[in-house]
């Protein structure tokens, strides 16, 4: 990838981590009446937009736009910027944008509730300077008192409720028209393994255990092929798994015995002979 693409990724990659973070501490542990909805991406008007994390309850719908920034940014004169004095996006622009088309779709729903929605700020190495106090902003300390916050919603749910979210979840586009993701194929991509925490190729294989030069992360050779099977799955979804692309992907470097055994013993196999495919 060029040096813009792997910035762009890196950034995708970030942001998804602090998603994951909020479900891990806010979301997934909730005890209350409401329905959580992730990663909705949806179209009204012709116009996309997209909501980190939503909450149905009984008298309102709660929107929480997650981000992961790290460093210190301030607030003047109404506009966002990072401590060197760029001024960035503003993601409370961006979420009033999204409340508004929100809104408007929920309501040729028959929706006419309260939306309440916030820009949640996940990462703890995270500084915001000069905000002012009625802003919808949540920062990393007050995370947990926001789980207890909206644990304390005990009103019951009805039917509507979860035709609502039905309705929402069938309106999602899977596709996103910002899909930038990079062209590729199989014989353009680096083969061999590389290491299952930073992804680093440095690695020593000694007594069937593989240790990883960079940082020292260790795995068993049969889940290094595993792992290498899911990304050939992840990355070429039509192609079939046999010996001969798992040895390939892998660069060689185990026997085309050693992953025979492995393919045998975690997945069907169909056909034979060199017609003999995985499944």
């Amino acid at each position: 990838m060029t040096e813009q693409e792997k910035r762009y990724f890196e950034g995708k990659k970030k942001g998804f981590e602090g998603e994951v973070f909020f479900d891990q501490v806010v979301t997934e542990p909730l005890e209350c009446e409401g329905l959580v909805i992730n990663d909705l991406l949806l179209k009204f008007n012709n116009t996309y937009f997209q909501i980190d994390t939503t909450i149905i309850f009984k008298d309102t719908i709660k929107l929480f736009d997650v981000k992961n920034f790290q460093g210190e940014y301030y607030y003047e004169e109404g506009r966002f910027y990072a401590i060197n004095g760029s001024e960035r996006d503003d993601p409370l622009v961006q979420l009033e944008r999204c409340v508004s088309h929100f809104r408007q779709l929920l309501y040729s729903l028959g929706y006419k509730g309260t939306i309440e929605a916030y820009v949640v700020h996940v990462n703890p190495e995270f500084t915001l300077f000069q905000v002012p106090r009625t802003y919808p902003i949540i920062f990393p300390s007050q995370l947990n008192s926001l789980r207890k916050k909206l644990n304390n919603n005990q009103l019951k749910l009805n039917d509507w409720h979860r035709r609502l979210a039905d309705k929402l979840i069938s309106l999602h586009i899977v596709e996103s028209p910002y899909d930038l993701s990079p062209a590729y194929d199989f014989d353009s991509l680096r083969k061999g393994n590389n290491c299952g925490r930073c992804q680093s190729f440095s690695i020593t294989l000694n007594d069937r255990i593989l240790t990883c030069n960079n940082c020292g992360h260790q795995e068993t050779v049969e889940s290094a092929i595993l792992r290498g099977i899911g990304e050939i799955k992840l990355l070429f979804p039509e192609m079939k798994i046999t010996v001969n692309v798992v040895y390939e992907w892998c660069g060689g470097v185990w026997s085309k015995w050693v992953i025979r055994n492995v393919l045998k013993k975690h997945f069907k196999a169909t056909g034979y002979g060199k017609w003999c495919f995985y499944e």
